[in-house]
């Protein structure tokens, strides 16, 4: 299975530790938000983004609900019919929408 991690860059170590994770149990991982992006522009790094949700076959989600990159992320994945899982998800600002529409521990919510 292929996964791509988005979420908020200040968990750059947490996310880091589940893509190692998933890598160790047999799962290809792409982690864009932490990519080299010397030379490409904001429409250019959304369309990298964009690529990578739509290789995947799962996104994973550590948030803490104030990234708007992360919101925007949300938005590629929900329009290209991607299934979400919560792998952590920290309540800062936002009302927890996502909890509707995501896997939660293996369980659709």
């Amino acid at each position: 299975m292929k996964i791509t991690i988005i979420g908020s860059t200040s968990y750059q170590q947490r996310m880091q530790n589940h893509k190692s994770e998933l890598e160790s149990n047999g799962y290809t991982v792409s982690l864009p938000a932490f990519d080299d992006f010397d030379g490409m522009n904001e429409l250019q790094v959304c369309g990298y983004n964009r690529d990578k949700i739509k290789w995947a076959d799962e996104i994973h989600v550590i948030w803490d609900q104030r990234s708007i990159g992360t919101i925007f992320d949300l938005g590629m994945a929900f329009a290209l019919q991607k299934p979400v899982r919560i792998v952590y998800l920290n309540a800062k600002t936002f009302p927890n929408f996502l909890s509707q529409y995501a896997i939660r521990d293996g369980a659709t919510i």
